[in-house]
């Protein structure tokens, strides 16, 4: 039997509700609790976790600013974050000059899509051990919380790596936060494909286990030798 593929919006009790509530206009809808939220259409997600969630990620952009100089200057126009959640990082850049990919994995426990839509941002549904269609656009900046402990039993790190090298333009920058035995995994694969790489501490203390891999990746062509068959 085949299924629906619009999801409906909820019922209203009266002509003058909105359905699935009403939004602020942007940008204050940017940090006020989604509808889906507040609403209790999001399992397992109420308003004070949202608001934690949006408190902690301007405090790790903060932290990422710190390292990275250019995050909040504009440089990076193009960004994509390949495990979005509710688009806390995305909400935390607020900048004019750059926009945000927000990628909700396929897998994610939570589906937050409509959550991160409802905060004026945009974003897309992918299973990352598949390619991403990057047309029309590579990225500037790759940002990547969680992604490879989420994508641990699913597909290789090379795999992930590889795709993220391929989206990524020369000299463009990537900020990865996981935990520290993931990282150090990543680290040694992403010095093998020439990324200049940075490992540092959680923004708390070097006793998180959660740490920050800063990278970018290099704008290098072949020598001019050429190899004998």
């Amino acid at each position: 039997k085949m299924k629906a593929c619009v999801t409906p919006l909820p019922d209203v009790q009266n002509p003058s509700e909105v359905a699935g509530g009403a939004i602020k206009p942007f940008p204050s809808r940017l940090n006020a609790v989604p509808p889906k939220i507040s609403n209790g259409l999001i399992p397992g997600v109420s308003s004070e976790a949202y608001q934690k969630d949006n408190k902690m990620w301007k405090k790790h952009v903060k932290a990422y600013s710190n390292v990275n100089k250019y995050l909040l200057t504009g440089r990076y126009r193009n960004i994509m974050d390949m495990n979005a959640g509710f688009g806390g990082f995305a909400a935390a850049i607020e900048s004019p000059k750059s926009w945000v990919m927000n990628v909700v994995p396929t897998i994610a426990k939570i589906a937050t899509l409509g959550a991160v839509y409802e905060r004026g941002l945009i974003g897309i549904y992918h299973d990352w051990c598949e390619a991403f269609s990057t047309y029309p656009r590579t990225y500037d900046l790759i940002h990547a919380s969680g992604l490879f402990t989420l994508y641990s039993n699913k597909c290789s790190m090379e795999d992930i790596l590889l795709e993220m090298d391929r989206i990524l333009r020369p000299e463009g920058a990537v900020i990865m936060r996981d935990d520290v035995d993931v990282l150090t995994k990543v680290n040694k694969l992403a010095r093998g494909m020439r990324w200049n790489t940075k490992l540092v501490d959680h923004e708390d203390g070097p006793l998180v286990r959660e740490k920050v891999l800063y990278a970018v990746k290099q704008y290098w062509v072949g020598g001019n030798q050429t190899a004998a068959s």
